[in-house]
């Protein structure tokens, strides 16, 4: 019953009917099945914004089921499987010779995990699984539930015993510790011990992302490569003139890969309501023409967007001899989202617009070294004042500007070492702190009790502020700020509300000792509602 469409035509004096179109008896047989297909993609990428997803890639998934697992952003792949659109057997059929020798070569782990498709990669199915729940450990059990706090094992109060030195290091020992070769003793990182997990670690290597627990709170955490690090570009069989490549990418430098990996972890950290660390130490972007072409513009504006969207507590902190230069300020600034980020900074590291070197060139160049030198070097100020005699012989003029130009030289390096400590001075932690541009100058040994108490107390301020805004919806942020100050100030007085943040511990037993009591005075309820 209507499975074809014909039309009646007259055919050498006979009657005939002409097949159009052919409908077919069954259901989902063309264009219907493709309909199906943008019903689950438009479903997944509703999903991905509405809740957790995460895929596991166990065998193969083709064409739709590929944009399934990307839509989803959360992927595991377990080796030997394939992410593909088209299988190697028809896209040989397409070329018309034999290229692929196999599906691995167009979505094998080696492609997935090296393009950021992949987040993570396991040998086994059942390792897969045991990653998915360490993952979901993380996150909330639903949309309107907190994030998960365990209790630590590791005491929040230590010291950090590994320290960023000037000379490049793995930024995996700060956030999660290592074991020191010289004295084979562990030295402890930021975070709780054994808590850190690093995802997406093929893909822009110059950035490193991952979750990690601070006194058992999660996190999301974005740190920096400082060493060069070498990106791979495969040769594609189907171009002949295609060949492998291996690119150097600098450390503390944003690339176009690692702008948009660090925007895309900052996208998903969000969607878990999950706090933000961001340990800063870039120089800026990579802006060289080829880097242009791809896009660095585009995904440093992508991690503005994801800070602007962010809704979690986001703590920026440079650390001991990191610095934050030019662009890369601009895009971690905390005036970009102010209810939410926050900025702090060891007092051995520097921000500024250049670095003291580049800073030197333009502002205090070589012919302004000269002129410091004869207003201030006893010799070049003698030889300046013979040289200014009206009735000097040539000969011995001469003689003197030679004289001059050998005592500038010699000491030309003194004095450019001079103007660049002098310029390294504008861009000292107690400067940016003058110029209110970071919130407080925290010594990196002391940040973990100190980050803690403050995430602490934020995370319970946002617990009091929902609460309130479930009874009284109309109350502005800054209605709710004010009223949280007022019952600070009640229950310890004005003095410790002028040191919040150093008491952020008595801070957070407050709120969670008066969080239910207070919302319900206030609203005027009675205490059993």
């Amino acid at each position: 019953m209507n499975s074809v469409h014909a039309e009646l035509i007259e055919d050498e004096g006979e009657s005939r009917y002409k097949i159009t179109d052919i409908i077919g008896k069954e259901d989902g047989l063309g264009v219907e099945n493709l309909q199906g297909s943008g019903i689950i993609a438009g479903e997944t990428s509703r999903a991905y914004q509405e809740t957790i997803t995460i895929s596991m890639v166990t065998c193969r998934t083709i064409g739709i089921g590929a944009y399934v697992v990307r839509l989803g952003q959360r992927v595991i792949q377990v080796e030997n499987s394939h992410i593909i659109l088209t299988g190697a057997a028809a896209l040989n059929k397409l070329l018309g010779r034999e290229v692929y020798s196999s599906n691995n070569q167009l979505g094998g782990v080696q492609i997935m995990a090296n393009n950021g498709i992949s987040h993570a990669v396991v040998p086994t199915d059942f390792e897969g699984v045991h990653l998915v729940l360490k993952w979901l450990s993380y996150m909330p059990k639903d949309m309107h539930s907190s994030i998960p706090i365990i209790q630590s094992l590791d005491p929040i109060d230590r010291d950090i015993e590994f320290c960023p030195t000037k000379t490049p290091y793995d930024p995996r020992h700060m956030v999660a510790g290592r074991m020191d070769p010289v004295t084979n003793k562990w030295e402890s990182g930021f975070f709780d011990e054994g808590s850190w997990m690093e995802i997406m670690e093929k893909w822009a290597k110059s950035v490193v992302v991952g979750r990690a627990r601070l006194g058992g709170i999660p996190l999301g955490v974005i740190c920096v490569e400082t060493r060069t690090v070498e990106l791979e570009v495969p040769a594609d069989p189907a171009n002949d003139d295609s060949e492998a490549k291996l690119i150097s990418q600098a450390g503390q430098v944003w690339f176009p890969d690692s702008a948009y990996k660090t925007a895309q972890a900052i996208k998903d950290f969000n969607k878990e309501k999950l706090p933000l660390m961001v340990f800063a130490n870039w120089r800026g972007f990579s802006g060289g023409m080829k880097d242009m072409f791809d896009q660095v513009l585009k995904y440093g504006a992508y991690i503005v967007d994801a800070f602007v969207e962010y809704s979690q507590p986001v703590f920026i902190y440079i650390p001991p001899y990191a610095e934050l230069r030019g662009g890369a300020w601009v895009v971690l600034d905390p005036s970009i989202n102010l209810k939410h980020m926050e900025m702090y900074a060891d007092p051995d590291s520097r921000g500024g617009v250049l670095e003291p070197e580049g800073t030197v060139e333009i502002k205090y160049r070589s012919k302004d070294l000269f002129k410091t030198m004869s207003r201030i070097d006893p010799e070049c100020m003698q030889i300046r004042q013979q040289l200014a005699y009206p009735e000097l012989k040539s000969d011995v003029k001469h003689h003197l500007e030679i004289k001059l130009q050998e005592r500038q030289q010699k000491i030309l390096p003194m004095y450019h070492q001079v103007a660049v400590a002098f310029a390294d001075l504008h861009d000292t932690a107690g400067r940016m702190q003058d110029k209110n541009v970071i919130q407080d100058i925290i010594v990196w040994r002391k940040a973990r009790r100190f980050f803690h108490g403050r995430l602490q107390r934020l995370l319970l301020e946002n617990q009091v502020k929902l609460a309130v805004w479930e009874m009284s919806p109309s109350l502005t942020d800054g209605q709710v700020e004010s009223m949280l100050r007022r019952w600070f100030v009640e229950a310890k007085g004005a003095v410790n509300v002028s040191n919040g943040k150093s008491s952020t511990c008595r801070v957070a037993i407050l709120l969670e000792a008066n969080r239910l009591k207070r919302v319900v005075v206030f609203t005027g309820l009675p205490v059993g509602r």
